[in-house]
């Protein structure tokens, strides 16, 4: 990676722009949340399991919906986000829902530095993983958090996906990428309107390097799932097949959307 591409500034910035947005968006829905809504899906609850009496990190948790809702189910949960915005706005929301869940505002690379314990779970999902360059380094560190006997449940968009266009009207990107994507955006999921302009910087990570990277850490995998859907109307051209789910209309059934993984540490 090009040394003089700081894509940690870069990303920050830019999240903390969305973050602004998107707590207050439909897409997110915080009325419906703050009256108890559980903002998981079906594919990562289904791993997850009972997770009452137990203790969750969750990992890029953006402003805190999923964290909460852990913390709803009785687990006694850890967000951890980069943006300063999106960590003060998910205390805000933990204090309205009345939530013991707390927040950590650091880089998913540097939070060691400033924390020091082991969880039962750690629980990452849906768009966090492209943000990160090192996936060997993301590996260790879900091992080094997790406790002997612990779990790491995650739940992600397929890396085919991230292979086309924003249209899905070609291929523009390999499979194996071995440089970041740059790119000048405008607006967000939430909102393709949304007063958005922002430079990213990502990377697209193969099922083949993911798993890796966990079994490298001296994960065991226990679960591994691939799905034709999304549970999230968040790219172009997406209509939905079922209540709460989502197919990119020109594909059809024909590609996976999303992956999921269950791995646990030895005991």
């Amino acid at each position: 990676m090009d040394p003089s591409l700081d894509y940690l500034s870069i990303n920050k910035a830019s999240w903390n722009k969305r973050a602004e947005v998107h707590y207050d968006s439909d897409f997110y829905d915080n009325d419906a949340f703050i009256s108890g809504k559980n903002s998981l899906n079906d594919i990562e609850l289904d791993l997850l399991g009972d997770v009452k009496g137990q203790s969750a990190l969750h990992l890029q948790c953006h402003f805190g919906q999923d964290t909460i809702s852990l913390s709803r189910m009785g687990a006694k949960a850890v967000g951890v986000d980069f943006s300063e915005v999106a960590v003060e706005k998910a205390r805000k929301l933990a204090d309205i829902t009345q939530q013991d869940a707390s927040f950590i505002c650091s880089d998913v690379y540097g939070l060691t530095d400033v924390l020091d314990e082991t969880f039962d779970i750690v629980f990452s999902s849906y768009g966090t993983i492209g943000w990160l360059p090192d996936i060997r380094a993301w590996g260790q560190l879900v091992a080094r958090y997790l406790r002997p006997g612990g779990r790491f449940i995650f739940a992600e968009f397929h890396p085919v996906v991230w292979m086309f266009d924003d249209d899905f009207t070609k291929v523009s990107h390999r499979y194996f990428q071995d440089a970041p994507i740059v790119e000048q955006m405008e607006g967000s999921y939430t909102d393709r309107n949304a007063p958005i302009s922002a430079q990213y910087v990502s990377w697209n990570h193969g099922l083949g390097e993911v798993l890796s990277s966990l079994l490298e850490a001296g994960l065991e995998i226990k679960a591994f799932r691939e799905y034709d859907y999304s549970p999230y109307n968040c790219l172009n051209g997406m209509e939905e097949i079922e209540a709460g789910r989502y197919r990119i209309q020109a594909m059809g059934n024909k590609i996976p959307l999303v992956y999921a993984i269950e791995a646990h540490k030895p005991s």
